[in-house]
């Protein structure tokens, strides 16, 4: 595909920083890696509820919703795995620049690929957060009976199965959904926008 090359980044008169004042919190990607399964988008989702009774900016990016539009023309093969992560990153960021805490629900199981957007977006405003449930608990959750399929050959290249998912080194934030319930999920990760500022206690 021929690139643009005649192009030029258009700048606005309000800014980021204008934006944080005025909501009054700080704007951030969080976002949630593990298997499928795991709760990722369960405590996305509830995270977002929490947030916004807080009167906090706050918006979800599903895997599963972004391939019904933007990423609808990418399949799951290594190769399309790494764009469509590549372009969540970017529309992350332009969320991030909005003012808004973006929560981004993907497996996105190759580390070499969450690390390209920790570039793109920097560290302050890249909070991973692994949700490290175990396979076993994943396999008993899906009521699509993925993992069934997967295991016997009818999807491939599922992640965990036939696919490798590459635990993060260093995330900011680890929750364990086996042994953690979704209220103690999301106050784990409400305290930790407290304490490191890009949220008030008072929302």
């Amino acid at each position: 595909m021929e690139k643009s090359e005649n192009i030029t980044w258009q700048a606005t008169k309000v800014d980021k920083q204008q934006r944080q004042t005025r909501f009054g919190h700080k704007s951030a990607v969080l976002w949630f890696t593990g298997l499928s399964g795991s709760g990722k988008s369960t405590i996305a989702v509830e995270l977002e509820k929490q947030l916004f009774e807080r009167n906090i900016n706050s918006y979800v990016l599903d895997g599963d919703n972004v391939r019904f539009g933007l990423n609808r023309n990418l399949g799951f093969s290594a190769e399309d795995r790494t764009e469509n992560i590549r372009r969540i990153g970017e529309v992350s960021k332009l969320f991030v620049d909005a003012g808004t805490i973006t929560l981004t629900a993907f497996i996105s199981p190759y580390r070499a690929d969450r690390d390209h957007v920790r570039e793109i977006l920097g560290d302050e405003e890249f909070i991973e957060v692994f949700v490290d449930t175990p396979i076993e608990v994943c396999e008993d959750r899906d009521v699509k009976h993925l993992y069934e399929k997967a295991r016997r050959g009818e999807i491939k290249g599922f992640t965990g199965i036939d696919a490798p998912y590459e635990t993060p080194n260093n995330p900011e934030i680890t929750i364990d959904t086996s042994t953690q319930s979704l209220e103690a999920s999301v106050q784990q990760i409400i305290d930790y926008l407290t304490s490191h500022g890009y949220i008030c206690t008072a929302g």
